[in-house]
């Protein structure tokens, strides 16, 4: 097994998309990630239907589950409570994205595990923070999004009602911390053989997200302006209409501006009082935008991508989400893939984009089938084959 995490195992009990985003990384890294699944399976392998007989390789579902194994256990009865603890006290890492207090209801809250394995990182993802009155609230990406800021930042630029960002963000952002936090715990764990709890709440996570830039004129006290970066929000900021299409354009430098203004033939603009240096940009990003955009309608986007290449002024096309399948640079680095998949047949998939240069990250294999791995990891954990039929005539554990 390659990849930087190799020898590091997993006890996996998140679902859906955000705890299954943060342990794809972890997966895609080398670790041995073990996706313990209810019999239903994890609610995301019916999005978007499936070609299997099973109907349970829906596409975001094998999106985010790669280089995976699924084992599938009745929680609900204790010989399959007591098969997955046992799994937890050899792991490194387990991991969840459900509610506290449910956990704990079924004997997996931390410190009953850190019986199990005093040295186990515990980590988990929650809506808000615990401590908080929001504590114990479901949440859904749209609900976060909401609660956030994130549904409101597009009104601060067209003034229009909130509406969600197309793209299950909040998700996918605090999976990406939820994985950043869980690199940091195991390193700790490797150099002090101490576990811990790690807890991720996405309100937290997505506030500090938005903010980073937002908080602006509030940053001091009292207020030296308002909330919201300028150059962001601003209406004008969008990627601006050429002859026959659309270009992302980004002049930046002083130099930038002033061979852009060449190369449009209007050098007199290098020396507005507006626009002749980096503060006074700032003052002015309306007027800039304003004028950036009528000097690109005359050109036709491929002239402009030819002469921001050649003068390196940053600039690319604006892409669709189809146009990606064909664009040079991802097919050039072997981002898509086209593989075979057992069940659904002839699949597009796409690379992790995380490169390492000694500990190579690979597509090991597809996302499993429910509780396809199931028998291995038991044998593994050490269990006979009489207990494994024994869980399976139980229903404690299901096989496909």
């Amino acid at each position: 097994m390659s990849g930087p995490l190799a020898g590091v195992k997993v006890i996996d009990l998140t679902a859906v998309l955000l705890g299954p985003f943060a342990t794809q990384h972890l997966a895609d890294m080398g670790a041995d990630v073990i996706k313990v699944e209810p019999p239903e399976g994890d609610l995301l392998r019916a999005s978007g239907g499936s070609l299997s007989h099973e109907k349970n390789m829906g596409p975001i579902y094998m999106a985010a589950n790669r280089n995976k194994r699924s084992i599938c256990l009745d929680l609900k009865k204790p010989a399959a409570l007591e098969v997955l603890k046992g799994m937890i006290g050899t792991a490194d890492l387990f991991i969840h994205n459900s509610r506290p207090a449910a956990m704990e209801r079924l004997g997996l809250g931390y410190e009953d595990l850190k019986k199990v394995n005093p040295s186990i990182v515990y980590a988990y993802s929650l809506g808000y923070a615990r401590r908080g009155p929001y504590g114990h609230k479901p949440a859904f990406d749209d609900l976060v999004q909401g609660v956030s800021g994130a549904a409101s930042l597009q009104s601060r630029v067209d003034g229009l009602p909130p509406k969600f960002m197309p793209s299950l963000v909040a998700d996918k952002t605090t999976g990406l911390h939820l994985c950043i936090a869980v690199l940091g715990a195991l390193y700790h764990r490797k150099c002090t053989g101490e576990g811990q709890m790690i807890e991720v709440p996405m309100l937290e996570t997505l506030a500090s997200f938005w903010l980073t830039e937002h908080l602006f004129g509030a940053t001091w006290t009292p207020e030296r302006g308002s909330m919201g970066y300028d150059r962001i929000i601003n209406k004008y900021r969008h990627p601006f209409p050429t002859k026959d299409g659309y270009v992302c354009a980004l002049p930046y430098t002083d130099q930038h501006w002033v061979t852009f203004f060449e190369l449009a033939g209007r050098p007199d603009l290098a020396k507005d009082p507006r626009f002749c240096d980096r503060h006074e940009r700032a003052r002015h990003f309306s007027e800039l935008y304003q004028v950036l955009g009528a000097l690109l309608e005359h050109r036709t986007t491929a002239e402009w991508l030819a002469m921001f290449d050649k003068a390196d002024i940053p600039a690319m096309p604006v892409h669709s989400m189809e146009q990606l399948m064909e664009d040079p640079h991802l097919k050039a680095t072997g981002f898509f893939t086209d593989r075979v998949h057992p069940s659904e047949g002839p699949i597009k998939t796409f690379a992790s984009p995380l490169d390492f240069e000694k500990t190579k990250v690979e597509y090991r294999h597809h996302a499993p089938r429910l509780g396809g791995d199931g028998v291995e990891v038991l044998r593994e954990a050490g269990l006979t084959d009489a207990e494994i039929d024994k869980l399976k005539s139980e229903k404690a554990l299901i096989v496909p």
